[in-house]
């Protein structure tokens, strides 16, 4: 029961443990040269991004896409996205806070909506997979949320970890939904697809560095 008992951290990996939102954008961007939109800032994206994706491109174009346009904007934004994300890091301290928090004693997780046969081996590239008890990208096609995902994880997890002393970390106002769906904490990081201000709607901790996000986790979990 005192292991059930012991915090643990859900790890986000696409705009928090991974820092690519450059590349992110210049994906979108291709994406959306192909179908004939104007190129996105940084900012009007982290203003207008949400989950399901389509969601998010009725909010840029003011309609929902056709299917020819989601599938001509899918496959550009995912062939430029895994060129470019070879050439992207780990965000700022996110080895170090891994491997301190496997050296407490505590455990961490990663769930995440990018491909799990392309998550892994970037994961192994950055050489932090053995500090997770568990990697869960997605499998198969789904463009909705991440709140079954989540509950699927937490469910592989169940003999280790508490829902309730458990808190997600990621850059998405879906991960504290995922979170609060299988009754756990969350942090968000402002370091990814998402303003502060938009962040800030989700009703949970917000932070702009992940050793605050660590730190926060916590003081959640306590």
């Amino acid at each position: 029961m005192g292991k059930q008992q012991a915090p643990h951290i859900v790890w986000d990996w696409n705009g928090t443990l991974f820092h690519d939102i450059d590349v992110v954008i210049k994906a979108t961007n291709a994406s959306f040269e192909e179908i004939g939109l104007p190129p996105i800032t940084l900012e009007r994206y982290r203003e207008l991004y949400c989950v399901p994706v389509p969601r998010f491109y009725e909010r840029l174009m003011g309609r929902m896409p056709t299917e020819e346009e989601w599938e001509v904007m899918d496959g550009t934004f995912h062939r430029h996205y895994w060129s470019l994300a070879e050439g992207a890091a780990l965000a700022d301290g996110a080895g170090e806070l891994l491997a301190d928090w496997q050296a407490a004693g505590l455990t961490q997780s990663m769930c995440s909506l990018a491909p799990h046969d392309r998550l892994l081996p970037i994961v192994r590239t950055h050489g932090i997979e053995h500090h997770f008890i568990r990697v869960d990208g997605r499998v198969g096609n789904s463009t909705s949320g991440k709140a079954e995902h989540m509950e699927r994880h937490v469910a592989a997890l169940a003999s280790t970890v508490d829902p309730a002393r458990t808190v997600v970390i990621g850059d998405a106002v879906d991960d504290a939904v995922a979170a609060a769906h299988v009754g756990a904490l969350a942090v968000l990081y402002t370091g990814g697809s998402h303003s502060r201000a938009s962040l800030a709607e989700a009703g949970v901790p917000v932070v702009d560095t992940l050793a605050e996000a660590v730190t926060e986790a916590t003081r959640l979990a306590a």
